[in-house]
């Protein structure tokens, strides 16, 4: 066969199937985002606190919060709960925080509130903590976690 008939099929219909496969597949990424989150552009985009690339799938956070509702990424559940901390607008409670489940490469995200956090991971800024779905032995809740977050040293 030859790779014009392949491209083309019968007539064009190949060749129009294909911008649509394309398309249905892009509609599925963006779906799988929870409601407010935007892409992480990997290796890119920049932690709105420390500006290093977020590459690391397993530890990366988003906030959506402050006044006009503006999106933030962040590199390390860390650096997003250290930076909110900091901000003037007052609205923690209000912020929706977002954090990758470490399990899932960046595939699927958590509501940071209602994520489990296991201590003593390499996390791209040291706070050390990974997100995950489920309870399981020694994790904790996102207030605990949140309380040792503020605790350590670096997060002034």
């Amino acid at each position: 066969m030859k790779r014009r008939e392949f491209l083309l099929g019968s007539g064009c219909a190949g060749l129009a199937l294909s911008p649509l496969a394309l398309a249905l597949a892009a509609c599925g990424r963006e779906s799988a985002l929870p409601d407010g989150m935007a892409e992480i552009k990997w290796d890119r985009d920049t932690c709105t606190r420390c500006t290093m690339v977020i590459s690391d799938r397993r530890f990366a956070a988003e906030i959506r919060g402050g006044p006009k509702g503006e999106l933030f990424k962040f590199d390390d559940i860390g650096c997003a709960l250290c930076w909110l901390k900091a901000q003037k607008w007052g609205g923690e409670a209000a912020a929706r925080i977002w954090v990758a489940d470490s399990t899932a490469g960046g595939t699927r995200w958590l509501d940071a509130r209602q994520a489990q956090f296991v201590d003593g991971h390499a996390s791209p800024m040291g706070y050390g903590f990974a997100a995950l779905a489920q309870s399981q032995s020694g994790s904790v809740g996102f207030d605990e976690m949140d309380g040792k977050v503020m605790a350590k040293e670096f997060c002034s």
